[in-house]
């Protein structure tokens, strides 16, 4: 992670995502714009939950970690998304694990400064309300997604989440090897039948399987097969 002392791209980034009247002009100087890796993690699951961010460009991953170990990717998110809103509003712990999947900019807003300057000031309230009930809105979607599709739809989704990033053209995502016990749990299915599902891409042209992991290789026939992202 690395700070941007940049405040004319901050102030960019707050006019473009129409942020200007979210944080209060008392709130402003105490906005901070960071950078992140992809693969670097933004916060993790369980540790003290201090800083509001919100996602202005890049793509995130957000997964949870059982007490066994097991991990489970619960969505993929691009701007404009909130990370540590239900975690400022019930003041909890982090909740889940946020992981940058491709280069990642996000204003941070330290909770002191939050409830100093902001926790009255209703443009942030209706902001805040909206991203959270947006959460539950798509978590549900999500959930009847995994039902009411075969595999091979909700594989394909999940592998256009993990690969490309519609903001930024030039990026092209990854999938090692290791990481197909998560996506087998994520869209509901067993390994083994996700493997025969993999093969199957495979002899159609979709992807490739090499021994460090998957790469696309057709991707508007995983588009037509996906219909619509709901891992987004």
């Amino acid at each position: 992670m690395k700070e941007i002392e940049d405040r004319e791209l901050l102030a960019s980034y707050l006019h473009s995502h129409q942020l200007d009247r979210v944080f209060g002009e008392a709130l402003r100087p105490h906005l901070a714009l960071y950078s992140y890796d992809q693969g670097e993690a933004i916060c993790t699951q369980g540790e003290p939950s201090e800083i509001m961010y919100v996602l202005v460009k890049g793509k995130v991953k957000v997964f949870t970690t059982s007490p066994e170990g097991k991990t489970l990717v619960v969505c993929f998110k691009t701007a404009l998304e909130v990370v540590g809103d239900i975690e400022y509003v019930q003041g909890t712990d982090i909740i889940n694990t946020v992981e940058a999947v491709s280069p990642t900019h996000m204003i941070g807003i330290h909770y002191r400064w939050l409830n100093k300057y902001n926790s009255d000031h209703a443009p942030f309230l209706q902001f805040l309300l909206k991203i959270i009930t947006q959460k539950f809105y798509l978590k549900s979607s999500s959930m009847s997604f995994n039902m009411l599709y075969p595999v091979e739809v909700r594989l394909a989704s999940y592998l256009l989440a993990v690969f490309f990033d519609e903001t930024d053209p030039l990026f092209w995502g990854r999938l090692r090897t290791s990481d197909l016990t998560d996506v087998a749990n994520l869209i509901g299915t067993s390994y083994r039948h996700l493997n025969r599902v993999i093969l199957k891409f495979c002899s159609q042209g979709l992807i490739e399987r090499t021994k460090d992991g998957i790469i696309v290789k057709n991707r508007q026939g995983l588009q037509n097969l996906a219909l619509r992202n709901i891992y987004e």
